[in-house]
């Protein structure tokens, strides 16, 4: 027949389980991807997030992990908010740079270490 005795033999086993209709073809692909993070548990850490607003991503995905027994990512928990507008953007306050440090050095290897960050 040329197709490989392991193939038949699947046929088979699949003709005896379920008749001519286990035969048909079926999506190679799965049903839902590994990792993600199904609706329901989604719109639970949106309620959660709109309940708890004064509080982190790294404290939502803690508090959602120990109350609901379902493991979530701190990043997983910050995407989600991200992508409904719920993180704010942190307050940034610009220091302008100087010309001179503030202490002057006054002989040679006297400043060892210095940061410009």
């Amino acid at each position: 027949m040329g197709i490989p005795r392991r193939t038949f033999y699947r046929w088979y086993d699949r003709y005896l389980g379920g008749g001519p209709e286990a035969l048909q073809d079926r999506p190679s692909a799965p049903n839902r991807v590994w990792n993600r993070i199904p609706a329901a548990i989604h719109d639970q850490i949106i309620e959660l997030a709109l309940e708890q607003s004064e509080r982190s991503p790294r404290e939502l995905a803690v508090q959602f992990t120990d109350e609901k027994s379902y493991f979530v990512s701190e990043a997983s928990v910050y995407r989600l908010l991200k992508a409904h507008d719920l993180i704010t953007s942190p307050a940034y306050v610009v220091i302008k740079a100087v010309n001179q440090f503030h202490t002057r050095t006054a002989r040679p290897n006297q400043m060892w270490q210095t940061d410009f960050t």
